[in-house]
């Protein structure tokens, strides 16, 4: 019975770490940097935050806390430096990967990043010849232009006319990636979100491809359906003059 009760422990703890955008060997300030960088992204009175979610973080925050005398996973490593200044990048940064300048002490060094790093990983830095060690960048990713991430996935808003989710219908979009659609099931009174598939962070490594979660909140300043569908007729009419 100890035997279950430890493995099923130690899932829950992988699990929470997932949910903080944790992955491998972790140490304590990498988690309290991943915690708050995740807890900001989904308070509710921020763009793209959302209560349960928020609760969702603070309760795999506790849950890690709670077992952190049985986590082996988030001692540091012994052959590696304490780490350097942390790595901090926009979601954008992040989706596509980015050269980025970071001041370390009297010097700055650019640094090529890869794109799907998530927050709570670490970047390595060679150190080069000699006896100057390697560094490990521990990377946050913070949210930016109404987009934050958690985990593999982001998350954003969007204005949605208040009929158009009483009465369903096509929305569009606007999106990093640029415009999507989505087909809103009729009865909706508040907000609702739905996912566009593989617009989160790339796959990396061992972690899958993430997804954009964007909420739809409403709002009488947001087009109707009618308006939404002349603004993309309009958008395609002008795009094929262009071309002509």
């Amino acid at each position: 019975m100890s035997d279950l009760r430890s493995r099923s422990d130690a899932a829950a703890v992988r699990e929470a770490l997932a949910t903080l955008g944790l992955h491998g060997a972790t140490d304590a300030a990498a988690l309290k940097t991943a915690f708050r960088a995740a807890v900001k992204a989904a308070r509710p009175d921020q763009p793209g935050g959302d209560a349960e979610r928020f609760r969702r973080v603070i309760a795999a925050y506790r849950l890690i806390q709670a077992h952190g005398s049985a986590r082996p996973a988030l001692a540091p490593p012994e052959d590696r430096p304490t780490p350097a200044p942390v790595l901090a990048l926009t979601p954008m940064q992040a989706v596509a990967g980015a050269e980025v300048d970071l001041r370390l002490g009297e010097r700055s060094v650019r640094i090529a990043v890869p794109a799907g790093l998530r927050t709570g990983e670490h970047l390595r830095l060679r150190g080069g010849a000699g006896d100057v060690a390697d560094l490990y960048l521990a990377v946050l990713i913070r949210p930016e232009d109404g987009i934050s991430v958690l985990g593999d996935d982001l998350f954003m808003t969007w204005p949605a006319a208040p009929r158009l989710l009483e009465e369903g219908g096509r929305v569009e979009i606007e999106t990093y990636a640029g415009p999507r659609s989505a087909w809103i099931t009729p009865g909706m009174t508040g907000a609702m979100r739905i996912r566009l598939k593989g617009l989160g962070l790339p796959a990396r490594g061992s972690r899958p491809e993430g997804h954009l979660f964007v909420t739809l909140t409403p709002s009488s300043e947001a087009p109707s359906a009618a308006e939404d569908m002349l603004l993309r007729f309009t958008r395609v009419w002008t795009a094929e003059r262009q071309a002509a």
